[in-house]
């Protein structure tokens, strides 16, 4: 009697258990269940039009191509002719079987790339051959295409997503495509659109019946958004000629909007050459490449010293904190010494020897005397070091130096400017203004990016406040409305004291020492600059060819573009800088270059530091195995 009542009590509870769980998936989960682990049930995936991006004019600059990949699902494959099927895919029956191990890793029953982006050609051919591989399947999809092979650093690519990346995503499968870098890994969300998909039946023979539960949970494809940037194109294309056989970075800002009218790297590359079946190839060249380093943002990245025209902002800082003037004046004995007597000496080339020199004069000539001696009165105001520096530090940040800026791309450097904790914890000594005298002519310790340059300059166009530097202009027809890019920041100096430094700008391309770059009819402000540069080689210090920097704006007067131009061992800033910056403002100002400056433009053009780049690759290797430093 127990034992029959142990048996009825066995079965009523299993079936409760059943009917509860046919209660679970058929009425409470029934609206959410997704029939993806269903074998019965195969998914096609409707991908969207990727977004299309153009320049600022309306200029195209990425459009879409159609790319067929064979897929995979193998839970669903049945024994099927491997050698056949290989000479279908023009593949090895190795490769065969390393790609289908590599697809039941990922997932049985889910679906991932075998063999991507076919020709057009093959894929009529094996269109018609597929029906008899169970599992096998061709999925459309876009690809990009680059019509101006330029901006590749902007732009960024696209790439498929690996394994790990699918496992954590509830979007994206193995095998599909998303934004990698630049543009398209910022905007990746807005680009990319939304896939659709479609349920279909399957038989016990692997055939589509029709579609699942009437296509209850069928979506259809959203396209993603067109994207305006604020690049110009024209503007982009003709700095990366200028940039040709240099390295270095070139940015480009609109001063009224801090919109990026041109963010050049140098070297770059062909951004069609990450695009298709040949990405794989090009970007092990492109990535590996550690000495040219075309796929490094050199505009966004590498943070280098100033050089001069950090002087501008220890001119700003001195006018703030009342420590100079207008009419303040130093003298310069070919340089500055500092340290006593028998202390260390910093050169100078200002030309002026002995006579009292001002503030304007100071910035046209770039003399380091007049600036080290400013330097030193703003640390040591109040006989605090570590005071006067945080003052120095915090001014310059209001600039955007020493962070990061917050525009929209994902590539970045903070950059370097220290404040006074920084060097209490690095100098066992008691240390002041002539101990980091390096500072006062943009050496030393502080490091920037070109952008950051080019917003600092921005900022001093505008008589005290920027816009955040920002890429993007439109989303699809609307207009950014991101309080980050629309408002702007105010510097911590007050607009009175940037007029003079504006005008001795202004006396640079006049009568200094950019004076030779001159536009006629546009009134150029700007600095030129030569920092020194060194490599670690072995543990030990190595100097090589000196930067060559130039900061400016143009017109001085309600300024349409304020740049940075940084060559990597261009020597001086006026000799191939200079020359660089006037050649854009003038092709962005006017819209063509004149006679005039055709002889300047040539120069450019067909000037090539790449033998100095080459020594210098030589240099420690000999060195190296010669045993000397």
């Amino acid at each position: 009697m127990q034992r029959s009542f142990l048996l009825y009590f066995l079965i009523t509870l299993v079936g409760l258990i059943f009917i509860g769980r046919l209660y679970q998936l058929q009425i409470i989960r029934s609206d959410n269940y997704d029939p993806i682990h269903n074998s019965a049930v195969k998914i096609e995936y409707d991908y969207p039009e990727r977004g299309y991006i153009y320049d600022r004019n309306g200029k195209l600059l990425v459009a879409n191509q159609l790319s067929y990949d064979v897929m995979v699902q193998p839970n669903k494959v049945t024994p099927l002719d491997t050698l056949e099927f290989c000479k279908l895919l023009k593949i090895e029956t190795t490769d065969f079987k390393k790609r289908f191990k590599k697809a039941e890793g990922y997932a049985t029953y889910l679906p991932s790339v075998f063999l991507k982006q076919l020709a057009k050609e093959d894929y009529a051919y094996l269109q018609e051959k597929l029906h008899k591989y169970a599992g096998f399947y061709i999925q459309k999809r876009t690809i990009r295409n680059y019509p101006i092979k330029a901006a590749a650093n902007v732009l960024g690519y696209i790439g498929e997503v690996n394994e790990e990346r699918a496992r954590k995503s509830d979007y994206y499968e193995q095998g599909e495509l998303e934004g990698k870098d630049g543009v398209e890994k910022q905007y990746e969300n807005v680009l990319r659109g939304k896939k659709g998909k479609k349920y279909l039946k399957r038989n016990n023979l692997n055939k589509v019946t029709g579609t699942y539960k009437n296509g209850t949970y069928d979506t259809l494809p959203e396209d993603g958004k067109d994207l305006t940037l604020t690049l110009d194109i024209d503007l982009q294309v003709y700095a990366q000629l200028l940039m040709k056989g240099k390295r270095g970075g070139i940015v480009a800002i609109e001063p009224t909007t801090g919109e990026i009218l041109a963010l050049v790297t140098a070297p770059t590359y062909d951004p069609n050459m990450l695009v298709g079946r040949k990405r794989s190839k090009n970007s092990v060249l492109l990535f590996n490449d550690t000495i040219s380093k075309p796929s490094y943002d050199r505009g966004l990245l590498a943070a280098y010293s100033p050089g001069s025209p950090f002087k501008m902002m220890n001119a700003l800082i001195g006018l703030q904190e009342n420590v100079i003037n207008q009419q303040t004046s130093f003298k310069c004995y070919n340089g500055f010494r500092y340290g006593g007597r028998s202390g260390a000496f910093m050169g100078c080339h200002c030309g002026i020897y002995g006579k009292p020199i001002q503030l304007k004069t100071a910035i046209s000539k770039s003399c380091n005397s007049y600036f080290s001696n400013t330097y030193k009165r703003i640390i040591e105001k109040n006989n605090n070091p570590t005071e006067g520096l945080n003052t120095w530090h915090d001014h310059a940040a209001s600039f955007g130096l020493g962070n990061f800026l917050g525009y929209d791309l994902p590539a970045g450097q903070k950059g370097l400017i220290p404040d006074g904790e920084y060097y209490n914890q690095r100098l066992n000594y008691r240390w002041n203004g002539s101990s980091t005298i390096s500072n006062a002519i943009g050496q030393g310790e502080i490091l920037t990016t070109p952008i950051q340059l080019a917003n600092f300059t921005t900022a001093i166009s505008n008589r005290g406040y920027f816009y955040t530097p920002h890429i993007v202009k439109k989303i699809g027809q609307k207009n950014i409305d991101n309080p980050e890019y629309t408002n702007p920041k105010k510097t911590t100096i007050n607009q009175e004291h940037f007029e003079p430094v504006i005008e001795a700008m202004h006396e640079v391309f006049k009568t200094g020492t950019g004076r030779w770059s001159q536009v006629k009819g546009i009134e150029i402000c700007g600095k030129t600059g030569t920092a020194e540069n060194f490599i670690i080689v072995d543990g030990f210090k190595e100097q090589l060819a000196d930067h060559s920097i130039l900061v400016a704006f143009a017109p001085k007067d309600n300024p349409k573009i304020a740049l940075a131009v940084f060559v990597e061992n261009g020597g001086y800033g006026s000799t191939i800088a200079a020359p660089i910056t006037s050649l854009l403002i003038e092709k962005y100002i006017n819209g063509k270059i004149s006679k005039q400056s055709k002889y300047r433009e040539s120069s450019m053009l067909n000037m090539s530091l790449q033998e100095i780049y080459n020594k210098q690759i030589q240099k420690p290797l000999e060195e190296i195995a010669s045993g000397t430093k």
